[in-house]
């Protein structure tokens, strides 16, 4: 492969918001170069690591990483308390421990159907899989053989970009769950985002009790 697509495959998945797939970007330089262009999955894959060396050669602040059945750029680990922080807007899609816990076991069964969903919770779940389906995190998956034909539900490309996980595959094993339980940065964060959560509920309160002495009047 010429080594102009490096900077191509560097330039094409820069200015991409998602993550995108080597067949995208195959497909974009097929489009401009012609159908007859030699590049491969490989050559892409080949690519991104020395992109990746090289960034890392010169202490760069981010790299390129796999997501999603893509690639993307990312910031290292070693930034993220500061790029978080500047991340407001996604404390809008926080999500509620029954939206966690329905959503980890969509993942780790699925496909799935609901009332399989709610014998595991115990309890009844068409808000929480309606407002996981709004956010786009799970799917219909189609429909099972038995009475009733009950609809299926998986998890979507947005699932694993809002968990940064390049395929389902990368789910953490049970036995590791464990370990991150036990781990003092999600301990911390868990606490920060509990804190979160009361302080939201806190300010809904005196929103309604500010909007009913207002009507009182």
């Amino acid at each position: 492969m010429d080594k102009i697509y490096s900077s191509v495959i560097e330039a094409l998945i820069f200015a991409s918001d998602d993550p995108l797939t080597a067949n995208e970007i195959i497909n974009a330089v097929k489009e401009i170069d012609g159908e007859d262009t030699e590049i491969k999955t490989a050559d892409i894959e080949q690519s991104v690591d020395e992109l990746n060396e090289k960034y890392k050669n010169s202490d760069n602040s981010f790299r390129i990483i796999k997501i999603a059945n893509g690639f993307i750029f990312a910031t290292k680990g070693e930034y993220a308390k500061y790029v978080g922080f500047l991340s407001h807007e996604k404390t809008k899609r926080r999500l509620s421990q029954a939206a966690l816990e329905t959503l980890s076991i969509i993942a780790y069964k699925q496909p799935i159907t609901k009332p399989e969903v709610e014998s595991i919770r115990g309890v009844n779940s068409d808000y929480i899989i309606n407002t996981l389906l709004e956010k786009n995190l799970i799917t219909i998956k189609g429909r099972t053989e038995t009475i009733g034909r009950p609809l299926l539900y998986g998890t979507t490309d947005e699932f694993l970009k809002y968990f940064g996980l390049y395929s389902i595959a990368d789910l953490p094993k049970p036995r590791e769950i464990d370990e991150i339980m036990q781990d003092e940065d999600f301990i911390e964060q868990k606490r920060k985002i509990m804190m979160n959560e009361i302080e939201e509920i806190i300010e809904d309160e005196v929103e309604k009790e500010s909007d009913g002495e207002g009507e009182t009047e």
